[in-house]
Parts: C-alpha cells; sequence; structure tokens
C-alpha cells in the first residue's frame, strides 16, 4: 500500500476516534471504554506479534519502562478523552487533540538533550499554547460553562501523550526491541492499570455503543498503532507526526455531519493558531548548544 495511501487512512481512523468514544458512551461507562479499546487493541498486537514469532521483553526493567509508557499513553489518556466526551463534544475533544505535539516538545526540551528549544521553536510553543487558550475561550472565565471540566480533561489527556513520547524515546527506543512488541507490552501495561479502577460490572451493549467499542479498539488502537509503525519506518517519525493537523478536520466534519454537535467559531481559529504553532516549532531547527 503506498505511504500516501496509509498515511491518509491514519488520518481518518485517529479523527474518527473521537466519534467512536462518543458512541461507546451510550451505555459503556469512561473506564469502560477506555479498557475495552485497550484489550480489542492489544488482541490485534498480539496476533501480530504472534505470527511475526517474535518474543516479549524479559527484563524487568523494560517492563517497568512500559508500564510508565502504557499509564501515560494509553490508560491515562484514553480514560480522560472517554470523560471528557461525557461533558463536551467529540469535534472539540479531537481539536484539543492536535495540542499534542506542543506538550511533546516542551517535555522534550526538560528529558531529551538533542531537543534543546530554539528561539524559533520557543516562539511556536507559546503560539500554539495562545490557540489553545482561544479553543478553550478562556476569556469567558469559568462562569456558566459547564464544559469547562471536559475541556480540561481532554487537555489534560493531550498533556498526558506529551509526556509520553519523549519518555518513549529516552527510555525504551534503541533497545533492540521491534516496535510491535513494545507496543504490545505497553498495552499489556495499561490494560492491566485500567483494569485495576474501571468498574467491577457487566458491562451493558447497545448497537451503537458495540460498534464504537470495536471501531476503537481494531481501527484506532490495533489498525491505527500498525499503520504508524510502518509509516515511521518508511518516513520518519516528524512526516509521520504531521498527521496530528488532519484529526481536527476528520473530528469536526464527523461530529457536525454524524453526531448534528455544534461548532463555535473559536474552536476552528484556535484550532488553526495551534497548528501554526506546531509547524513553527517544528521548523525551529538545531537546538542552542549546552
Amino acid at each position: 500500500m503506498p505511504w500516501q495511501t496509509r498515511f491518509i487512512a491514519l488520518a481518518l481512523i485517529w479523527g474518527s476516534s473521537f466519534l467512536s468514544i462518543k458512541l461507546a458512551l451510550d451505555t459503556l461507562a469512561p473506564l469502560q471504554v477506555a479498557l475495552g479499546r485497550v484489550l480489542i487493541g492489544l488482541a490485534v498486537l498480539a496476533a501480530v506479534v504472534t505470527v511475526r514469532r517474535e518474543r516479549m521483553p524479559r527484563s524487568w526493567r523494560v517492563w517497568g519502562h512500559l508500564a510508565v509508557a502504557g499509564l501515560f499513553l494509553n490508560a491515562i489518556p484514553f480514560a480522560l478523552f472517554s470523560w471528557s466526551e461525557t461533558h463536551i463534544t467529540s469535534l472539540l475533544a479531537g481539536i484539543y487533540n492536535a495540542a499534542a505535539p506542543l506538550f511533546t516538545m516542551l517535555v522534550a526540551a526538560v528529558l531529551l538533550a538533542d531537543e534543546r528549544p530554539t528561539l524559533r521553536r520557543a516562539l511556536g510553543l507559546v503560539l500554539g499554547l495562545g490557540g489553545v487558550a482561544v479553543v478553550l475561550g478562556a476569556w469567558r472565565g469559568t462562569g456558566g460553562s459547564s464544559s469547562i471540566p471536559g475541556q480540561l480533561a481532554a487537555l489534560g489527556a493531550t498533556a498526558s501523550y506529551g509526556v509520553a513520547y519523549p519518555y518513549a524515546r529516552r527510555f525504551l527506543t534503541g533497545r533492540g526491541i521491534s516496535v510491535p512488541v513494545l507496543a504490545t507490552g505497553q498495552l499489556v501495561c495499561a490494560a492491566i492499570e485500567l483494569a485495576l479502577i474501571a468498574p467491577h460490572t457487566v458491562p451493558t451493549f447497545s448497537a451503537r455503543s458495540l460498534t464504537g467499542l470495536l471501531a476503537l479498539g481494531l481501527a484506532g488502537t490495533g489498525a491505527g498503532y500498525l499503520l504508524s509503525y510502518s509509516l515511521i519506518a518508511e518516513r520518519g517519525a516528524t512526516s509521520t507526526a504531521s498527521v496530528n493537523y488532519l484529526i481536527p478536520a476528520v473530528s469536526v466534519t464527523l461530529g457536525v455531519l454524524l453526531l448534528g454537535e455544534s461548532l463555535r467559531w473559536n474552536q476552528p481559529v484556535g484550532a488553526a493558531i495551534v497548528v501554526a504553532g506546531v509547524v513553527l516549532a517544528e521548523q525551529g531547527g538545531r537546538a542552542w548548544p549546552r
């Protein structure tokens, strides 16, 4: 499959995940949605690892790092995004996801020596965070806005991604372990973490919630990982990360057309400012020397 086709497919899959979350919440609790998508995605990746006859890591240190990565890349953001969509629209959750590269750059500047901030990168971060404030509608304050907790939860999920990617790069890559194996181990840890706090009740499914959960697990968590890994291997991490620019457009379109969600003027304007900030920061060049 040409890389362009895979890139578009990944944007559609991840952009539609926010619609799928809304559907899954029809009868499921947020933590049940988060755990369910992890378990289904884990089944997909475990099958791939089995077919490839690869072995899981044996080092307890590696599993410790996988537990941290699973917490910040899966358990926390999946739970927070699911909870946020009980308060805000799916299109707004998708818009906040576009800020993930901003938080990634902020954390990477601390954890990774080769990603120290340049002036241009710093300006891009400031611009992007200003865009987040526009999406949030910070000038309206908190009075009378019941969506503020939901928006902050979505922002927290995005910030969690920002912690996860630099952490994984520093502590998990370069160990000679294949990415599918690392991803499978990461989902194993995330499943255990979510199982400890998820409601211990039998889930109730409707056709709507089952469709949403299967889409999240099979496509968003399973196939999405495989597509992103193949693109990273072929096109590089930076090119693959640019899929984040398309995700808000997909989530907004699906939210408006399929769920009848409304869009305030500040949300697409803020999203455009966030993307502009990300582009500026990513073009910031090499870091200042220490």
